[in-house]
């Protein structure tokens, strides 16, 4: 199949990274959640899940992403049933093999994961029969803020083929980053990446893109700047000499982000430490930064998952005959 071709189905049971995705499934996403942010989709969507249960399973916290992810089943008529692993029989030793039964038990029709260990999530998706989503799995991939990131830039730009993207800070313990790099190389994006070696992945010579160690050469003649967050919780041994000294080098400020282009936009996946890899005075700026309206494209972006993998599920009904 020609993978430039429209789709009219997402041709995947799950979504568990954007590694793989043809430009056309990333388009049928992206195309679709344009879709649900016009002010008058919302009372077409109510129906779209309705019979449907959304199981949000997070091992990690995240009140962003679960929160985007619970407001987009609700949104879609789905029950949507938060599950509290801190609570739960996982704290008890309970093994994946365990949970994945425990799930197959309740029917789910899309579960949404969100684990510390990568590959995690695709060991789930092989052992329970529905659907599943990856919101993060260890520094692997957290493919809607990749397709939330691709549609805000859509969105402002028409397009994303030809921009020249820089991501910039802690790549190595990223899985934002990784899948925006799949992603952004899948359709047509130059992509740069902008940090200290310290903080670059071992397999950097694979990913097609080009590495700066110096941010004013890499931010130079960008359209889009897009920080990552200091992820000290994943890093072992000091791999900055200090927070000071890595804002002077790595910190977006006016003064480094003057060599971008005039119209650059300015994103990060939040959440933000200020004065460690961002300056308020950018991060606030309503010309450039774009980072609230990574928030509000984020819920469109997943309702539009949640509905296309729902429409690869048999139906609701039929399913519940069957188990009668």
């Amino acid at each position: 199949m020609n993978s430039a071709a429209p789709l009219d189905r997402f041709p995947h049971r799950d979504l568990l990274g954007i590694e793989g995705l043809s430009p056309a499934a990333i388009n049928l996403v992206l195309d679709r959640a344009d879709h649900y942010m016009s002010r008058d989709s919302g009372q077409s969507a109510k129906g779209v899940l309705r019979g449907r249960t959304v199981i949000n399973l997070f091992f990690e916290n995240s009140t962003r992403t679960r929160t985007s992810f619970e407001l987009a089943g609700k949104r879609l008529g789905a029950d949507v049933i938060n599950m509290s692993v801190d609570s739960s029989s996982v704290k008890k030793g309970e093994t994946l093999i365990d949970t994945a039964m425990t799930l197959n038990a309740m029917h789910a029709d899309i579960l949404v994961v969100r684990h510390a260990d990568s590959g995690a999530v695709q060991l789930l998706a092989e052992k329970v029969h529905c659907a599943v989503i990856n919101a993060g799995d260890g520094a692997h991939e957290h493919p809607t803020q990749a397709l939330l990131d691709a549609l805000t830039i859509r969105r402002r730009k028409g397009s994303l083929s030809g921009l020249v993207v820089a991501i910039c800070g802690d790549v190595a313990h990223s899985r934002v980053a990784r899948s925006n790099i799949h992603l952004l190389n899948a359709v047509g994006a130059r992509v740069r990446l902008v940090a200290p070696p310290t903080l670059l992945p071992a397999e950097i010579g694979r990913l097609g893109v080009e590495v700066f160690h110096d941010m004013r050469r890499g931010l130079e003649g960008c359209d889009i700047v897009m920080m990552l967050r200091l992820q000290n919780e994943r890093m072992s041994g000091a791999l900055i000499p200090s927070v000071r000294e890595y804002f002077r080098f790595f910190g977006l400020d006016r003064e480094k982000l003057a060599v971008a282009k005039p119209d650059a936009l300015v994103m990060h996946p939040g959440p933000m430490n200020r004065g460690v890899e961002i300056d308020s005075a950018v991060a606030d700026d309503l010309d450039r930064s774009v980072i609230q309206a990574q928030v509000e494209t984020g819920v469109a972006v997943r309702m539009a998952c949640l509905e296309l993998l729902a429409a690869n599920l048999p139906d609701p009904e039929t399913l519940q005959a069957s188990n009668h």
